[in-house]
């Protein structure tokens, strides 16, 4: 069996990246590969497969920036090795340097992180964001084939990291289909009663961390008080993610009245039950290379408020197409684009489902045949 070496922060089953890297490293496994994990952590599930072993790095403290660089030199190792070994070697974007793979899940050149919570925790996000650059830049250059998760994150590559055109290959997430559906009524029912919510009106879900503004949560927190001064505004939003300023829009939307209509769910290791209550994904993010959880909440049947240039903005179709935003930090514009939604609530009920088709056509297994085809390798 030839080594494949893996190195991403994480492979379990939660979030964008973390869930796409679990995913390949699945089918690696059951592809006759013998499959070494260099990360922090690693789904106990995961390890369970036959071929697969890891290589466990330390964070200290519980702090991941104090783990970057262990995770950096022993990926670089575990890449060297199977490569001396005629393997395969995947790092993903800054995470250690490689010369054979890397998966961009995120470019750290195309946005600046906002932090308002604190001088001091903004200097340090700063300092993160300028070693991070460094990190991207140096890897991604010494990769020979870059796998973008978009052609938004392939033209960033081409354009901000300086990758040669054709180095760099687009490959689409896939999804589990038979997880991630529209929920039937008596699902649908209870998932929303879990929430309280025992009458007829309409909800909408932001996903996402409440660390910084990237998300775009501010933004629809002004949207969400201008609609909220109407009496046609009848929708409720539920809150999926954790983050430093999670206590600060608790207290913004307790002291703006909205208590009755923002429910804050904190950190959701299953946020399909919050997508089955719903009936539209709100994300107004700042940069988005990608979007799993848009994604999966169109899969799930919910029509997309999602900025025009985030990546998965390129899968939704036509129909919806005018749900899309343009400038993702105006709230004015998420609140005329949700009124919109809520006055043909029906016919994008049917577009929803109608997209939720298409996207559930693509399997991982899909995506894992996709990224070995584009380096060359067979599925």
């Amino acid at each position: 069996m030839r080594e494949f070496a893996l190195v991403a922060g994480d492979f379990v089953r939660t979030g964008g990246m973390d869930a796409a890297n679990y995913m390949f490293a699945q089918h690696l496994a059951r592809a006759n590969w013998d499959v070494n994990l260099v990360a922090f952590r690693v789904d106990a599930l995961l390890l369970e497969e036959r071929a697969v072993h890891s290589t466990p790095v330390a964070r200290p403290f519980g702090r991941e920036m104090l783990g970057v660089p262990m995770l950096a030199r022993a990926g670089r190792k575990a890449a060297a090795s199977a490569l001396a070994g005629d393997g395969r070697a995947l790092v993903n974007g800054g995470n250690a340097i490689a010369c054979d793979i890397n998966w961009l899940h995120y470019v750290h050149a195309a946005h600046t992180p906002i932090a308002r919570n604190g001088a001091l925790r903004g200097a340090v996000a700063r300092w993160r964001h300028r070693a991070f650059l460094k990190a991207e830049h140096d890897a991604v250059q010494a990769a020979s084939y870059v796998i973008a998760n978009s052609e938004r994150t392939r033209r960033d590559a081409i354009e901000l990291l300086g990758v040669a055109p054709g180095d760099a290959h687009t490959v689409y997430y896939g999804t589990d289909a038979q997880r991630f559906r529209p929920p039937t009524e008596e699902e649908r029912d209870s998932a929303r009663a879990a929430l309280g919510w025992n009458d007829d009106a309409p909800g909408i879900v932001f996903v996402g961390a409440l660390g910084d503004r990237r998300k775009g949560f501010d933004s629809l927190f002004d949207a969400w008080r201008s609609l909220a001064r109407r009496s046609s505004w009848d929708a409720r939003l539920a809150v999926v993610g954790a983050g430093a300023e999670e206590p600060l829009w608790r207290e913004r939307v307790r002291r703006s009245g909205l208590d009755a209509r923002v429910q804050f769910l904190g950190f959701q290791s299953d946020v399909r039950p919050a997508l089955w209550a719903c009936d539209a994904i709100v994300a107004p993010s700042r940069y988005e290379a990608y979007g799993l959880a848009v994604h999966e909440a169109i899969c799930c049947g919910l029509a997309p408020v999602v900025s025009r240039d985030a990546g998965i903005a390129e899968l939704i179709p036509r129909e919806l197409a005018g749900l899309q935003l343009e400038d993702p930090a105006d709230a004015w514009e998420i609140d005329s684009v949700l009124m919109r939604w809520r006055s043909q609530l029906e016919a994008h009920r049917t577009q929803a489902l109608d997209a939720s088709q298409k996207l559930r056509a693509r399997s991982w297994d899909d995506m894992s045949c996709d990224i070995l085809r584009a380096i060359g390798e067979e599925c």
